[in-house]
């Protein structure tokens, strides 16, 4: 009877864990991110060392629920708007300097949020307030509409929430048509945390690291600000969020993600130039197979505990 009982337990975990990760980390992290942003898009000066605090401020909020891709996130692109990135192609800098030198009213409020997802956001802001080169016009007026466009994003995520965050904690319930279990909505969270990790090595550490042969330094993620390994860090902590906040008894899980973490913070290499020298490429190396390892806890022990496999996601195949 015993036996029976630990099984159905296993099998039905309580409801509890969603109502944690929405109410104590997708909730607030959508509202940090909506002050971020607000902050941000007040300040009235253009000097780039006035607005850098505010910005770094924001990316800090977004990371913490930048790997929710799903529901407001995904509608009307707003995920890939506010953090366009790999961009192997560059087209961020060929529409940004279109918006630089073009007509002033593509800059109104209802055209910036029509304007290429790759000139927008972070990654937009990133490259007017750490110039690699001279800009070919003057950035005030397309800093003022970038920051702005992302402050209303934020605040319609953070709105958004409200309504969305609802389903996720009625799922199975007559009337929720996108949810259709509790174990359903468990999966989707389940997902995100895997599908971010991945991100973090696949991408993050990835792409810079290249191959042996060829090592691409160049590539890592928000070299200009020096936020790489940043990045990283701050995506580890707010994943780990999420895990512990889905089932607070996974040891195996935490203690992966306090290695990660643990070496992420000592790295001391923010842009991941280390990644064309053997020694730090090693070590580079070893923080990316402790964040696959950490995956790999996450599937072999969170999984089971909240009674569900991983599902479809919006990246896979990018």
């Amino acid at each position: 009877m015993r036996a029976l009982l630990a099984t159905l337990m296993l099998a039905t975990p309580a409801a509890a864990d969603t109502a944690e990760a929405v109410n104590q980390q997708i909730r607030p992290g959508y509202a940090a991110f909506a002050t971020a942003a607000d902050a941000l898009a007040g300040i009235d000066s253009c000097d780039p060392e006035a607005l850098r605090p505010a910005f770094q401020a924001a990316y800090d909020a977004w990371l913490a629920v930048g790997h929710l891709h799903f529901g407001p996130a995904e509608e009307e692109g707003r995920s890939l708007a506010i953090h366009f990135w790999p961009d192997p192609k560059g087209l961020g800098t060929k529409a940004q300097r279109a918006l630089l030198t073009g007509d002033p009213a593509a800059l109104a409020p209802e055209a910036m949020a029509e304007q290429s997802v790759a000139a927008r956001g972070f990654a937009g802001l990133e490259r007017l307030l750490y110039p690699a080169e001279a800009l070919p016009a003057d950035p005030c007026p397309l800093i003022h509409a970038t920051a702005d466009d992302l402050a209303r994003m934020a605040g319609e995520l953070d709105q958004a929430w409200g309504p969305y965050g609802d389903l996720l904690l009625t799922a199975g319930q007559p009337g929720n048509t996108t949810f259709l279990s509790e174990a359903e909505a468990r999966q989707v969270l389940l997902t995100q945390l895997a599908t971010g990790l991945e991100f973090i090595a696949d991408r993050r550490l990835g792409r810079p690291l290249g191959t042996f042969e060829k090592p691409r330094p160049e590539l890592a993620e928000a070299r200009a600000s020096e936020r790489s390994l940043q990045n990283v860090a701050v995506s580890l902590r707010a994943l780990k969020g999420l895990a512990l906040a889905l089932s607070p008894d996974i040891p195996n899980t935490q203690a992966a993600f306090d290695q990660a973490l643990a070496l992420a913070e000592t790295l001391n290499d923010p842009i991941l130039a280390g990644a064309a020298d053997p020694q730090g490429r090693l070590r580079i190396e070893i923080l990316q197979q402790a964040v696959r390892a950490t995956r790999e806890a996450v599937i072999a022990e969170l999984a089971p505990a909240l009674g569900v496999n991983l599902g479809f996601n919006s990246q896979d195949g990018d």
